[in-house]
C-alpha cells in the first residue's frame, strides 16, 4: 500500500490549504458520501500532525499520511491523489 500524489493535486494542496512545507496533511475516513474504497464511506483531508500514521509520502517537504485506525478502508490498495481539471478538485482512486 503506498499514496501517491500527482503533482497538480500537490500544487492544489498548496493553494488550498496554503502550504509552505515541512507541514503535514491527514487523509482520514468519514461516514457517507461517495468514496471509491468502501461504499457508504468516502475520505477527508485535514492539515493535522500525525499521531498513529501507518503509512506516509513526502512530497516536496509536505507529509501525506493515513492513521492506522483508517487503513481498513483501503483494504491493500494503493491510493493516488489527482487533480481533476474538469471538476476542479482533487480525487482520490486506485493506484
Amino acid at each position: 500500500m503506498n499514496i501517491e500524489v500527482t503533482k497538480p493535486a500537490y500544487q492544489w494542496f498548496k493553494d488550498e490549504f496554503d502550504l509552505k512545507g515541512n507541514e503535514s496533511m491527514r487523509i482520514f475516513v468519514r461516514y457517507g458520501g461517495c468514496g471509491n474504497f468502501q461504499q457508504g464511506f468516502s475520505l477527508g483531508i485535514a492539515k493535522e500532525e500525525p499521531r498513529d500514521a501507518a503509512i506516509e509520502v513526502n512530497v516536496e517537504g509536505t507529509i501525506f499520511y493515513i492513521e492506522k485506525e483508517d487503513m481498513w478502508y483501503f483494504d491493500d490498495q494503493a491510493v493516488k491523489i489527482k487533480y481533476s481539471r474538469s471538476k476542479e478538485e482533487i480525487e482520490f482512486v486506485h493506484a
